[in-house]
């Protein structure tokens, strides 16, 4: 378990704050989710998805019932310098009928993608029904994962690591890009619905200051100190960039509920404080948005 140093009031209370559904790459449900959570002795979550906000309203009902605290949130991909990054929203107003317009444009490229994919198993002679395939994401939007569950129910790998490996990553024969936007963009969606932006997993594309201060002055408010594909080692350095930046920190297990997951829901607990830390930074956001407005 990770936890921070940050003296604070709620010492018992710990959060998880970058947790997937079955509406994007997600084996559990938003209320599957809060049970585990529940379970796990958190006090609060954030429900994240690729590119899909279906998953936050039954998450709130449901965690409205058993006590959990659900922090509505988004992730989207970007690409800076051909280097593929992401960057997590949260309390987003996800209603907003213009947000909602942007998802729906990946939405439709990510099915679009997944014909592509299609294709290209079948030149390599592995056919997927799209009806198999498409069941896979009943309820949300379409992504690798969903290929990588078909893969292994065909008998064509034995896990779903081994499908991405074989197949659906860069570089093998069924890799497609999805859509993926500047961060500039990304951030200017988060903004527009009220919420505020973090870096996710920094190892991953945005590890060096300089690219983080870039993105601060673009109107990032933190980054994902806290995360499983972080050693202790560069955790501790990404905590030092937010500090010497002026950024929040947030973490967690960015659990997607396989079973073959060696990450799940609640084994990285990150200070209930550091959720303090980031309202206060969407006060500061809001209070800042009235007096622009005002002018």
């Amino acid at each position: 378990m990770i936890t921070t140093d940050i003296k604070h009031p709620y010492k018992t209370k710990a959060a998880d704050l970058h947790i997937h559904t079955t509406y994007s790459d997600g084996t559990y449900t938003p209320e599957e989710v809060i049970k585990e959570a529940k379970e796990n002795g958190l006090s609060a979550v954030a429900i994240t998805d690729h590119d899909i906000t279906n998953g936050i309203e039954p998450a709130l009902i449901y965690g409205a019932k058993v006590g959990i605290e659900v922090i509505p949130g988004i992730e989207l991909s970007c690409v800076y310098n051909s280097t593929e990054i992401h960057i997590l929203g949260y309390y987003i107003n996800w209603e907003n009928s213009w947000f909602q317009g942007k998802l729906k444009i990946f939405q439709k490229a990510r099915e679009r993608r997944s014909y592509y994919i299609l294709s290209k198993l079948r030149d390599i002679g592995i056919n997927i029904d799209e009806q198999m395939l498409f069941s896979q994401a009943s309820v949300g939007s379409i992504s690798r994962i969903h290929f990588a569950r078909c893969l292994v129910e065909l008998g064509i790998t034995k896990t779903h690591y081994e499908a991405f490996q074989k197949y659906l990553i860069e570089g093998k024969p069924a890799f497609v890009n999805k859509l993926r936007i500047a961060p500039e963009e990304a951030l200017n969606m988060i903004h527009r619905v009220a919420g505020v932006a973090v870096l996710a997993h920094p190892i991953f594309g945005g590890k060096h200051k300089r690219f983080v201060s870039k993105l601060k002055r673009l109107g990032l408010g933190g980054i994902e100190v806290y995360h499983p594909s972080q050693n202790d080692g560069q955790s501790r350095k990404f905590k030092k960039i937010a500090e010497e930046l002026g950024l929040f920190m947030t973490g967690g297990t960015d659990a997607h509920g396989r079973k073959d997951e060696e990450n799940p829901i609640g084994t990285l607990k990150i200070d209930y404080g550091l959720v303090e830390k980031m309202k206060e930074a969407k006060d500061r956001a809001e209070r800042k948005n009235k007096i622009i407005l005002m002018h």
